[in-house]
């Protein structure tokens, strides 16, 4: 993948704080670090230290309570289609078919083509993703592998600059989701994206990233950026690695001091006595 070492988004000195019956607590805290054109960075950490935040605040969806969020070096003040959205839940709507699926955001007015232009585009990602078989089916006849695909074709249909996935492949079977994982390879060879991921698997951070943010427990805070120096394209291979071992044991090792960290936290004041 090529990599255009231009800061494409940024946190600078990222704060947030979420209003408690308790008073404000804070989630994520002095947070500062750019992502590049053509990077793929993975954001790693213990369950709720505030990944997903941060990535909301990206994706306009939160504001911070100081510091800046910034996309071509101007303020995120919301949503927009240049930056497309993935979640967990698949996000397809099941009342349309494959086909309309991906075209559904063609037909909005930020992003509307001609109806030629559609088509082309639509068979594009059937073609790329695998689809071309259902085109015409529904969500719900789609295992969940396919559902996936689906909300990448759909995402990546209306061109954004970047894609921000929020554990896209946590529901998947292993197999499942190995097989996504070099489908996401693929894609992003052809397409040349950047790309944020929020995970909880060191082996997925380091298969897919060029770059690995470590949070610590919450507030969120950056432990740790790694380059994964391990060159593209990448396959299944790459996990014999002697350099893919020490990796997976140098990173478990931050995300696990962290996770104890956060149970310490969450532990009832109780046991903490």
């Amino acid at each position: 993948m090529t990599s255009v070492k231009t800061a494409l988004a940024s946190f600078d000195r990222v704060s947030l704080d979420f209003d408690t019956p308790n008073g404000p607590m804070t989630v994520v805290e002095d947070v500062s670090y750019d992502i590049h054109g053509g990077d793929f960075v993975a954001v790693i950490g213990p369950s709720g230290c505030g990944k997903t935040t941060m990535m909301s605040m990206l994706a306009g969806f939160q504001k911070p309570t100081s510091g800046a969020v910034t996309f071509e070096g101007r303020p995120i003040t919301g949503p927009g289609s240049e930056r497309g959205v993935i979640f967990q839940e698949y996000g397809v709507y099941p009342w349309l078919t494959v086909r309309d699926n991906i075209a559904f955001g063609l037909g909005l007015k930020a992003n509307r083509v001609p109806a030629r232009e559609c088509d082309e585009i639509c068979e594009h990602y059937l073609s790329l993703m695998g689809l071309s078989d259902f085109a015409n089916s529904y969500p719900k006849h789609l295992s969940g592998g396919m559902r996936q695909r689906l909300a990448i074709a759909r995402a990546y249909a209306v061109k954004p600059k970047f894609l921000l996935m929020d554990e896209p492949f946590g529901a998947l079977d292993a197999q499942t989701r190995a097989n996504m994982q070099n489908m996401l390879l693929g894609v992003l060879a052809a397409e040349e994206k950047t790309v944020m991921l929020i995970t909880h698997s060191v082996e997925e951070a380091i298969y897919l990233a060029s770059r690995i943010v470590v949070v610590t427990a919450r507030p969120a805070r950056i432990r740790e950026i790694i380059d994964v120096k391990i060159p593209y394209p990448r396959s299944e291979a790459i996990q014999e690695y002697p350099e893919f071992g020490e990796l997976r044991k140098y990173v478990r090792g931050l995300v696990m001091r962290e996770y104890r960290a956060q149970q310490v936290q969450n532990r009832p004041a109780s046991f903490s006595e």
